[in-house]
């Protein structure tokens, strides 16, 4: 059975082998009907900011783990990845604002190994 994960990147260690993969761009409901289905979550959890920015903004709520798993996808396995354009890097504080995430842009894609 494929696997669907859910991340903020991805690595080169995420692939084994030679493989082929698939990027196709998600809108937003079809993140939250692929997340309604279940996800397993590779989120890092000093990124919560970024992921509470997700779940204000578009209401998709995805667990963190305590500590990011080791993925490795296997053929017919995909990740949806959550690009982030305009927020800050948060040096010395733990929340973005509401004008930061307002002015932020949110796009989402999912790569799946054929």
């Amino acid at each position: 059975m494929s696997k669907v994960y859910f991340g903020f990147a991805l690595a080169d260690s995420m692939f084994s082998g030679n493989c082929q993969i698939v990027r196709a761009v998600l809108d937003v409901e079809q993140v939250k009907l692929r997340v309604a289905r279940g996800v397993e979550p590779c989120l890092n959890p000093s990124h919560k900011a970024t992921i509470d920015a997700m779940t204000a903004t578009y209401g998709i709520e995805v667990p963190i783990p305590a500590t990011p798993p080791q993925v490795t996808l296997q053929q017919g396995d995909s990740v949806i990845v959550m690009g982030v354009r305009g927020l800050p890097r948060l040096t010395d504080r733990h929340e973005y604002t509401a004008d930061e995430v307002a002015g932020a842009s949110f796009q989402f894609a999912e790569y799946t190994v054929l």
